[in-house]
């Protein structure tokens, strides 16, 4: 039970029984997720309730589209493949702050981010920038996103051509298109956004990069990846030859 407990602890009582018992394998203790599950429930250990979030997408003023290369398929054989990026807002009692990702399919690690008070087209594309710096090898990578007017300006598809990226975009008012993207920010509202009142964007500013950087790439399990982080999933790839 004291091992349990710090891992669900140091999950932020995020984990369930499933990830607590890959958290308790990892450090050498022989138990079923079910006997896990049975502890927690005699001990009133519970992970967290997922609560709805809003989605910003705005693609009113977007007249041509691109096309929907990425097609709903949300995996990727390799790194730079496939990735996919959005936009969501975080409350603060200073105002919303913006956060723009981008997230590599292959192993669902953020690559890229970045956040402001505006939705805009520097906001997604220091996104971009960050990915890039992050990434070598990155030509012809197909970079996913929705129809927001941020995603169709000229600047940031100039930034898309500058980088060889291809470019893909959701069908109009289908979030299922950008699925995982949705996903992942469902996960953070709802892990580490919902519990907290931030007092300013610099306050949300640190928390979010803590979840981002130090939680989810780094620590998270996920499903999708074996229950490995992304990080350390990308660290056991080796690559054909």
């Amino acid at each position: 039970m004291a091992k349990i407990r710090q891992a669900h602890i140091e999950s932020r009582r995020i984990y369930g029984a499933p990830r607590i018992r890959d958290e308790l394998v990892d450090q050498g203790e022989r138990v079923g997720k079910n006997t896990i599950a049975r502890l927690m429930r005699k001990n009133g250990i519970q992970s967290k309730v997922h609560k709805k979030f809003v989605v910003t997408t705005d693609s009113r003023k977007t007249k041509r589209p691109a096309s929907n290369i990425l097609a709903g398929a949300f995996t990727a054989e390799k790194p730079n493949q496939k990735w996919v990026s959005d936009v969501t807002f975080v409350p603060t009692r200073k105002g919303w702050l913006y956060l723009a990702a981008i997230m590599d399919l292959w192993s669902r690690r953020i690559i890229g981010w970045s956040m402001g008070d505006k939705n805009s087209t520097e906001l997604i594309g220091d996104a971009l920038k960050m990915a890039v710096q992050q990434r070598r090898d990155i030509e012809g990578v197909v970079l996913h996103s929705d129809q927001g007017a941020q995603y169709a300006s000229g600047a940031y598809q100039q930034y898309l051509r500058d980088f060889r990226i291809v470019c893909s975009m959701s069908r109009k008012g289908n979030c299922w298109d950008n699925a995982v993207m949705e996903s992942f920010f469902h996960s953070l509202k709802t892990e580490w956004v919902v519990f907290e009142d931030y007092k300013s964007r610099a306050e949300a500013r640190s928390s979010i990069f803590s979840y981002v950087e130090l939680f989810y790439n780094r620590k998270r399990r996920h499903s999708f990846l074996k229950n490995k982080s992304p990080m350390a999933f990308e660290n056991t790839w080796m690559p054909l030859n």
